[in-house]
């Protein structure tokens, strides 16, 4: 249990620096455009396909975490207490329905 805290904070520092450096990237293009004569609508397209784009991550995780949950959740209801193949194949099944699933759902309503 010692060795779990530095790798979390190792994780914690790596994605607040991968965001970071994101947003103020994503903030130089947006002023170079506006420099380089880039219309205002244009731009504004780009942030709301951006903003787009940001919900339909969330929503493929959500889904895919929820289906993991039910996959852990089956595991333990059937009382499986090692790694079998079985266990394996259940997880990694989870995770393809939700992905399926999500790919339902981007279709209908994206």
């Amino acid at each position: 249990m010692g060795e779990l805290v530095p790798i979390v904070l190792f994780v914690c520092v790596t994605f607040c620096l991968t965001y970071g450096i994101r947003l103020l990237v994503d903030a130089r293009v947006r002023i170079k455009m506006l420099q380089a004569g880039g219309s205002k609508e244009l731009i504004d397209s780009i942030v709301l396909g951006e903003q787009q784009l940001r919900r339909l991550g969330s929503l493929r995780w959500g889904i895919v975490l929820l289906m993991e949950g039910l996959g852990f959740g089956l595991i333990q209801l059937f009382g499986w207490t090692t790694i079998t193949p079985g266990v394996v194949g259940l997880l990694i099944g989870s995770f393809g329905l939700g992905s399926l699933i999500f790919f339902v759902v981007a279709r209908r309503f994206g």
